[in-house]
């Protein structure tokens, strides 16, 4: 499971700390259902400031890591590395070695890598739904073009408002990408990357596999409510463990 710190070597923004304002406003002013109601085209300005922001921005070595580990052949042939089943699978059987990726982050950027059967918890900045609840447009479509040819997108089906199909505070996630996502809790081992680990429902995932039976895993540049439950907590950059992971897991 990946959070921000996956994203932060590409230069996309976290949003985290001190520096993490825009203009003069916070992303929990924004980011809300109310706040769109309320002004539209000021969160508007904010998305396509993101969008434009990510896409500028590359995947890293994180990234490719996890992309190549999310296309392994799910019986392990021909590809001697791998320990067991990362991320949600069957412990026994044809699909042993299978990874799952899951991801907190909307910038896409495990898409981009070639990550196979992602999990994206809180949606995608690349796709927009309609705001005033027509039922066609409830549906997520993609758009990625840059700029947005207007300062608020409109419904193609009911010509509407659009908004961003992310998951903003108050909000529920959706209930299929929590059951995939609670089904690869199921698994012998489970990480956590570059996430602070603060955020529910996700932040229950790792326990839920460790009470499974998972050995459970952290790479964080610096400690986290997690560090002390976890079996291990390695802190380091993504871009960096992750690739020195794989060399060891390297045949030879």
């Amino acid at each position: 499971m990946t959070g921000a710190g996956v994203s932060a070597a590409s230069g996309v923004p976290t949003f985290r700390g001190p520096g993490g304002l825009w203009r003069t406003h916070r992303p929990e002013d924004l980011a809300t259902p109310d706040a769109f109601a309320y002004d539209p085209a000021l969160v508007w300005e904010w998305y396509a400031w993101r969008r434009e922001k990510v896409a500028a921005c590359t995947p890293n070595a994180a990234h490719d890591v996890l992309a190549r580990w999310s296309h392994r052949d799910p019986r392990g042939a021909g590809d001697p590395r791998g320990a067991g089943n990362a991320g949600g699978a069957d412990r026994s059987g044809p699909h042993s070695q299978t990874v799952r990726v899951i991801t907190q982050n909307v910038d896409d950027l495990h898409i981009r890598a070639g990550t196979r059967d992602l999990v994206r918890l809180h949606g995608s900045l690349w796709e927009l739904r309609c705001f005033d609840g027509c039922g066609q447009g409830a549906t997520p479509w993609r758009d990625e073009r840059v700029p947005l040819p207007d300062a608020v997108p409109r419904c193609p089906y009911c010509g509407g408002r659009a908004r961003p199909a992310v998951v903003w505070f108050g909000e529920s996630l959706d209930a299929a990408d929590v059951e995939r996502a609670s089904d690869a809790t199921a698994c012998d081992l489970f990480l956590t990357v570059g996430t602070s680990a603060v955020v529910y429902p996700a932040a229950g995932f790792a326990r839920r596999a460790q009470a499974q039976g998972a050995f459970t895993a952290e790479i964080n540049l610096e400690p986290t409510p997690a560090s002390s439950v976890v079996d291990l907590s390695i802190l380091g950059a993504a871009e960096e463990v992750l690739p020195a992971l794989d060399q060891l897991l390297a045949p030879g």
